[in-house]
């Protein structure tokens, strides 16, 4: 019999006979290794533990401790679903399933309605007895001719099934009666699949696409310890807490109706609220920073954008042209950019304008897929607080410092601390998403590298990350539900001026071409709002709070009018304030203030009325203090004017 070689991760080879198998190879090592393994990787390609091998190869075997054995534990109890729906459902059929570092889910399909949230701890009784009963998960492999008629009348499966065919045969897991697709590498048996948990349902369309049928999504997780999956329930209930998209819709801060317009955000008074403060705050603080504001169009000439590289590099992204009957085709901007590059074109620069900084909120639409499509966090429709500076070369790092600078005194004044930075370089490799220019790539990453080196800030660099024009910072943090994204970003072009033919006239008295800086200080509104959203539990800091405070007057009749005086003095003052005029009892009106997340409660009643006082209660605290209206107002202006700061 044919002999294989495998080598192993320590350098080590060794031989095995042609159809050995990765629980085969794993005994041969150690038994307690056998039993931690769930699955083998051969030159990067993973097969089952009991899957004969006919090919020799670099040789991993994957565990228990692994992650990608979390993700082999996941493709298993996502088959155990699909057999209990299958014997729950005549009528079922079958979408996507995956698994992932995040868990796993399936896409069924019913005629007559979809699985249903109550139904869930019903499928997961029934997946728990196939565990008990050590049910084996056996690989079959298919014809294609074959597997088309297993699937016949399931037509998602269908698709599926020629997608997943190789060399004209589909594997297959026979699960008791049931005969699964196979999505993924599996376990042979059920018996490790203890601990798992049957999570939602939600919508989601087929392939991802908004003009297909949709699906119903049931979401799970799995571990291979209890301990490890009480903490990631206990992980996804905080992060429920957290969800911008459940306090958006509490607080009536914003909502997304696909009838109306997928990935289109409708910003209520509260929410627009919000994000005029932001707005606000920013525009004062790039104009105090000397960058000058603009207001450009969100539609363009479609030829800038070839100009520019986007419609030859993020074309995807993009909106289709609108073809305005005349030869000219108008592009909705995915990018800001060349519209302030026609700003600084304008006019004829001189090197005392610069640095020329400019700055805009300005609206600009992305081609986002509906199944990309997440609340605030992922839209079609956004704006982005953008800025770009136009420098010398010889002014390039010392820019590049003081947006820096200015970056961390908005993430000071936002109170954000969990942030870490990442220089992004190109992946010299990639010449599709790249443009080539070696010279100007290894100038423009060690530039930026040699800036953040003299600051003496931390990073991580990372390949094949960097903009299709430049090298960037990027300043990265982390959702409520753990995922990283990019907050902000500082990137470095060469490229844009060269390709737009930009220039200013040096004190020689000849033409110079400039460098470009793009910048964002806190991404789009809508992602920023997001994530404040989910770091403040939707208890905003007084200074951002849509209402700041909630005036209850214990009676309307004997004291209603001295509620109102005080809520004009409020108003007067520029804090966002209201009355309570509702006829409910107090404790329902002061919960409810409480519920709605208002930073400051004021009761009043006779004591107050004929003291000049007020009953101040802070949001998050049982107890009242009672103090003078005056005392008050100073209180709340200090703690707007210091960003609801703790002093130091």
């Amino acid at each position: 019999m044919a002999q294989l070689s495998f080598e192993f991760p320590d350098g080590s080879v060794k031989e095995f006979a042609a159809g050995v198998t990765t629980e085969d190879i794993a005994k041969s090592i150690s038994i307690s290794l056998a039993k931690k393994s769930v699955a083998g990787k051969v030159d990067g390609q993973t097969f089952g533990l009991t899957t004969p091998l006919q090919k020799g190869g670099k040789i991993e075997i994957l565990t228990k401790d692994d992650a990608e054995g979390l993700t082999v534990l996941r493709a298993t109890a996502a088959q155990l679903l699909k057999a209990v729906l299958a014997d729950s459902f005549m009528d079922i059929r079958f979408g996507e399933s995956a698994s992932d570092e995040d868990g796993f889910f399936v896409d069924t399909d019913k005629q007559d309605r979809q699985v249903s949230a109550d139904e869930l701890d019903g499928l997961a009784d029934k997946m728990n007895q196939l565990v008990k009963s050590d049910v084996k998960l056996e690989r079959k492999v298919l014809s294609l001719e074959d597997a088309l008629k297993q699937v016949d009348g399931d037509p998602y499966q269908a698709v599926l099934v020629r997608k997943f065919a190789k060399d004209d045969q589909v594997v297959f897991y026979q699960i008791g009666d049931y005969l699964s697709l196979g999505e993924g590498v599996v376990l042979p048996d059920a018996k490790p699949l203890k601990f798992f948990k049957l999570l939602s349902v939600a919508g989601a369309y087929w392939e991802g696409k908004s003009s297909n049928p949709m699906l119903q999504r049931i979401y799970a997780t799995a571990f291979f310890k209890k301990d490890d999956l009480e903490a990631d329930l206990k992980k996804r209930q905080e992060a429920r807490e957290r969800d911008h998209r459940v306090i958006g819709n509490q607080l009536d801060l914003f909502f997304v109706d696909p009838k109306v317009g997928a990935g289109l955000a409708y910003w209520m008074p509260n929410g627009a609220t919000v994000r005029r403060v932001i707005e606000r705050y920013i525009i004062d603080k790039e104009v105090n920073n000397g960058y000058q504001h603009v207001v450009t169009p969100v539609l363009m000439n479609l030829d800038v954008y070839k100009t520019s590289g986007h419609w030859a590099h993020y074309r995807e992204d993009m909106f289709p042209p609108m073809d305005m009957g005349d030869g000219e085709e108008l592009e909705l901007r995915p990018m800001n950019c060349p519209s302030h590059i026609q700003i600084y074109n304008h006019h004829i620069r001189s090197y005392r304008d610069l640095p020329m900084r400019v700055a805009e909120l300005g609206m600009m639409h992305r081609f986002e897929k509906s199944g990309a499509l997440s609340g605030l966090q992922r839209v079609r429709e956004m704006t982005l607080n953008d800025g770009h500076t136009f420098v010398a070369p010889d002014q390039i790092q010392e820019e590049f410092k003081k947006i820096l600078h200015l970056m961390m005194d908005v993430y000071n004044d936002f109170d954000i601390k969990e942030y870490h930075f990442r220089l992004s370089y190109r992946d010299p490799k990639n010449t599709e998403k790249y443009f080539a220019n070696d010279e100007m790539w290894n100038k423009s990453q060690s530039m930026l590298k040699g800036a953040m080196d003299e600051l003496g800030l931390d990073y991580v660099e990372a390949e094949g990350e960097a903009a299709f024009y430049g090298p960037k910072l990027d300043v990265q943090t982390y959702t409520a539900l753990g995922n990283e994204e990019t907050l902000s970003t500082i990137q470095l072009d060469f490229m844009l001026p060269e390709r737009f033919d930009l220039h200013y006239v040096g004190e020689d008295g000849k033409e110079h071409r400039p460098v470009m800086i793009h910048r964002g200080l806190v991404s789009t509104m809508e992602r920023f709002v997001a994530y404040l959203i989910e770091q403040y539990k939707g208890a905003f800091p007084t200074w951002l709070a849509p209402k700041q405070v909630k005036i209850i007057p214990v009676s309307e009749e004997k004291h209603g009018d001295y509620a109102r005086k005080l809520n004009e003095q409020l108003k007067a003052a520029g804090i966002r304030s209201e009355v309570d005029e509702r006829a409910e009892k107090m404790g329902y009106l002061i919960r409810d203030a409480q519920t709605h997340k208002i930073p400051y409660t004021l009761v009043v009643g006779d004591e107050e009325v004929k003291n000049n006082n007020v009953s101040v209660r802070r949001y998050g605290q049982d107890d009242s203090n009672s103090e003078s209206f005056e005392a008050f107002t100073d209180q709340i202006k200090a703690d707007i004017a210091n960003y609801s700061r703790e002093a130091d």
